[in-house]
């Protein structure tokens, strides 16, 4: 993370003193550099597993960031890729670096809580967003998400197996968990961003409730637990009507 091309300590105090959106504009220009952005590895993935699900026409990448996974979705979406996001500096970035591409590729700046689209997507994907909605704001959230899907639609994004109680990954994830409350707690404006806040079941608790029919789909490229459950999987909610 603080290699000569990502921010600096400095530079990633002053966006987690802003708010998300100020934070994300000010971070735009190095987040491809940080541990943040999603590896290509599970991006591809995805793909590989949407295209065994598919066709689809036209997919929504929600909260795109710098638009990572604008490639993957090319090569599975035959029509256009909408990426939205409500930090204007991620989308100039996504703009720069995606010019050209293929196939119809367009920006939204616009409020995953408040999305501006009819029922236009036969596919949305999000990687990594969930941790900055409160677990109160997943039945708005899946209910713009059915609202831009047309009926059959599928609503996608992997899943990492939770760590194992005790383990350092465990007690990493809720240090930075607790360490974010206690910044909430005492600065405004707060940053939204808790790695265990929303948990696996609500979410699938809340698709079900909000109209979708859930499936999981394993990647297997990245193997087994002990007890031979997936490391990732990949859950496909599709719009039942």
């Amino acid at each position: 993370m603080f290699s000569p091309e990502g921010p600096s300590l400095r530079e990633l105090a002053v966006q987690a003193l802003s708010s998300v959106e100020r934070g994300y504009d000010l971070l735009a220009p190095k987040f491809d550099h940080t541990p943040f952005r999603t590896p290509d590895s599970v991006l591809d993935s995805v793909a590989s597993a949407l295209r065994a699900i598919g066709p689809f026409d036209d997919g929504l990448d929600l909260c795109c960031g710098t638009g990572a996974a604008v490639g993957a979705l090319a090569g599975v979406c035959r029509r256009s890729v909408t990426g939205v996001d409500f930090s204007a500096g991620m989308l100039d970035v996504a703009r720069r670096r995606h010019r050209g591409a293929a196939p119809r590729v367009s920006w939204v700046r616009a409020d995953a809580r408040a999305l501006p689209f009819g029922p236009a997507f036969d596919l949305v994907v999000s990687f990594g967003a969930f941790g900055h909605f409160l677990p109160r704001e997943l039945p708005g959230l899946f209910t713009q998400v059915r609202s831009v899907l047309r009926p059959g639609g599928c609503f996608a994004f992997p899943v990492v197996a939770p760590p194992r109680p005790g383990s350092a990954a465990y007690w990493m994830l809720g240090g930075f968990d607790a360490v974010m409350r206690v910044r909430n707690a005492v600065w405004r404006p707060p940053f939204v961003m808790y790695y265990r806040a929303v948990r696996f079941g609500e979410v699938l608790r809340e698709l079900e409730r909000a109209g979708f029919r859930v499936e999981f789909h394993a990647l297997p490229e990245f193997g087994s637990r002990g007890d031979g459950s997936p490391r990732v999987r990949m859950v496909a909610a599709r719009r039942l009507r």
